[in-house]
């Protein structure tokens, strides 16, 4: 559970992020300077990575899967970064604590909206293998479950997970919360709230595609204003207007679903379909079986690739887990924080397993900002 605290109030005042986190005057130390210039780099390649390669498309499994990766690291990295300031939490200012938790929780609410559908995704390979087992019998009463078969399989993709609309939600008092708040006093504080900064930026523009691509909306793309004295800057600015600029073409051009690898096994079942709905054509054997064989390699694609983006996605649900433990621990006991690759490594229980545990007080804490979004 989060933080207590005292009656809601806004996380920081909007504003230049930078005008109040590094004021006139301050002193960061040489080592403090490449600490933050070195994690700052890093996050501006990675920004550059979500770029598609050559051949690549925008919004296949493979590139979300890689994207949700580059947000795993990097939630490492701030993890590092804590680590080696040196920064006790007894010295942490308690608005800094309040970000860490609130967003945490909220992160935790994403990982189980994005796996609940990709759970309901994958389910639809079930429809797919039954398609083929009654095609493989090549008789007419079973050409008919086969027919029922692959129309269930299009009616269950075209459906919509009603928990997405909670996810923009969440990403919606996320991205208001963005600016982090002032810092008094403490150079280390203020190299780690200008990390914090590009941690959120970087979070936030990868949930906000997964959650345009899973819903097929672009009306909730996220587009962040973010400070040009970042070094990350120009390479999120750049990533940005490209990516949203393709996922608005390609959402808005009708089709069912922006996945590729989904959209790729909806033409398989489309060719295949008239075929098996109105008897097949003695002459058309052979073109028939070439339809069942595409159609079975693409729908194996489609399975691996939504349980990759699902490992990966379950990866991400721990490290932001084990971080929060870690704090809360802390809080408790008074300890310093712990190594976060060796914390990460000794997690063993399923995340979705905990998912159980947490969703309650996460969903709860979700209707919360549900509510005064409507208020």
């Amino acid at each position: 559970m989060s933080r207590p605290q005292d009656p809601h109030r806004p996380f920081f005042p909007f504003g230049n992020p930078f005008k109040m986190m590094l004021p006139k005057g301050s002193y960061l130390s040489p080592r403090l300077i490449a600490l933050l210039s070195n994690f700052e780099e890093a996050l501006a390649e990675r920004f550059k990575k979500l770029n598609p390669k050559d051949g690549e498309d925008l919004l296949s499994l493979s590139w979300m899967r890689s994207a949700v990766e580059l947000l795993c690291q990097t939630h490492i990295d701030i993890k590092t970064i804590i680590t080696e300031l040196e920064l006790p939490v007894h010295k942490w200012d308690d608005k800094w604590i309040d970000v860490y938790l609130d967003d945490s929780v909220k992160l935790l609410d994403i990982c189980i909206i994005f796996s609940s559908e990709l759970s309901r995704l994958n389910q639809g390979h079930l429809f797919l293998h039954l398609a083929l087992h009654y095609l493989d019998a090549s008789s007419s009463s079973q050409f008919v479950k086969a027919y029922s078969s692959l129309d269930g399989w299009k009616k269950h993709i075209s459906s919509k997970n009603p928990r997405l609309e909670n996810c923009f939600t969440i990403l919606q008092s996320l991205a208001e919360a963005l600016n982090l708040p002032k810092v008094k006093k403490s150079a280390k504080g203020k190299v780690l709230v200008q990390a914090m900064y590009g941690v959120k930026v970087l979070t936030l523009f990868i949930c906000s595609i997964l959650a345009a691509a899973f819903s097929g909306s672009a009306n909730k793309l996220v587009d962040l204003q973010v400070q040009g004295t970042c070094r990350w800057a120009k390479a999120y600015v750049d990533v940005q207007a490209y990516v949203n600029e393709e996922m608005r073409n390609i959402l808005s051009s009708g089709r069912v679903t922006p996945v590729k690898e989904i959209e790729a096994a909806e033409i398989s079942v489309k060719q295949l379909c008239p075929m098996v709905k109105d008897g097949v054509d003695p002459t058309q054997a052979e073109t028939l079986q070439n339809s069942i064989s595409e159609i079975g390699k693409r729908a194996e694609k489609l399975s691996e690739g939504l349980g990759d983006l699902a490992n990966q996605v379950d990866s991400f649900f721990q490290i932001v887990l084990t971080g929060r433990d870690a704090l809360l621990y802390i809080l408790r006991a008074g300890s310093s924080f712990p190594d976060p690759m060796q914390k990460t490594n000794k997690v063993e229980v399923p995340a979705m397993q905990k998912a159980n545990k947490v969703e309650g007080p996460a969903m709860q804490k979700t209707n919360k900002v549900e509510g005064q979004a409507a208020r």
